[in-house]
């Protein structure tokens, strides 16, 4: 295993079993959730219990039916292509597999059910519904190794497959830069959603760089332009028109969320979520 990828399993495990404890991911439900199933219509089955909204955006009727919480599903999907691999490096990705390790392990210490799913342009990895630890470093690994550079994600696809891959109503992080348009208003009719926003602080307070070459990480192709207050400003408001679109969908679904820089420490703003 990669030494460093090692230490950030390690730094989050510890992490988890001092700073999160007494956290329990199950305080996020709040008391009394009562889960629904929601699944395809049979005959024979109670036609008043159609959802017709999921009906009506996956074009055949979905029952939804209530039962008691027993057990805490946490799923981690990560939805990731080379928007990850920002600036100098990949400390985004870093980031990214750094959150899912510490949600691993804070679900195996409350004795939950995790599942891990990763979303990449060539394929889906996804771990069984588990409470070992070997399952939640496998999927850290998976996550860190993944050559990001030139791939791109159809992001509605992704999350179709995840609500269809996912039959038990579960606590669901979604990982992403959510630099692009996501549509998670099917996934939380069956989840309780935290999206989980990960970023290069530079991508939200750029500098004025003059004479530059530009690389897009999707393919690679370079530019050469000046980046000055003009190109800051256009692409400043790109970005706020992008978020202001984001926080209204959260908003509109019960979506929470929460940011998190490549230089923050991952716990404290995951403690934040519980007050």
């Amino acid at each position: 295993m990669n030494t460093a990828l090692k230490a950030l399993q390690l730094k989050a495990r510890h992490q988890v079993y001092t700073m999160l404890s007494g956290h329990n991911l199950s305080k996020l439900h709040g008391e009394g959730y009562d889960f629904s199933e929601l699944r395809e219509y049979q005959v024979g089955d109670d036609i008043r219990k159609i959802n017709w909204t999921i009906t009506a955006k996956l074009g055949q009727p979905y029952i939804k039916e209530l039962h008691a919480n027993r057990e805490l599903s946490v799923v981690v999907a990560a939805l990731m292509d080379a928007s990850l691999y920002f600036g100098s490096g990949n400390a985004k990705q870093k980031k990214l597999t750094e959150v899912a390790t510490i949600l691993g392990y804070a679900a195996q210490q409350n004795s939950d059910l995790f599942t891990g799913v990763q979303y990449t342009q060539d394929k889906i990895y996804a771990t069984p519904p588990s409470k070992q630890l070997y399952h939640i470093e496998q999927f850290s690994q998976t996550l860190y190794d993944t050559s990001l550079l030139k791939s791109s994600l159809y992001h509605d696809h992704a999350l179709k497959d995840l609500f269809k891959r996912l039959h038990k109503p579960s606590l669901l992080f979604i990982l992403s830069d959510f630099l692009e348009e996501m549509d998670l208003s099917l996934l939380s009719q069956k989840h309780e959603i935290i999206a989980v926003i990960v970023r290069d602080s530079a991508e939200e307070s750029p500098k004025k760089l003059g004479e530059v070459t530009l690389s897009h990480p999707q393919d690679s192709k370079k530019m050469d332009t000046y980046f000055g207050q003009r190109s800051i400003e256009k692409y400043l408001a790109k970005l706020k028109e992008n978020d202001e679109r984001l926080s209204e969908h959260f908003a509109r679904y019960d979506i929470r969320s929460v940011k998190i820089f490549t230089d923050d420490e991952v716990v404290s703003k995951l403690v934040g979520l519980f007050v």
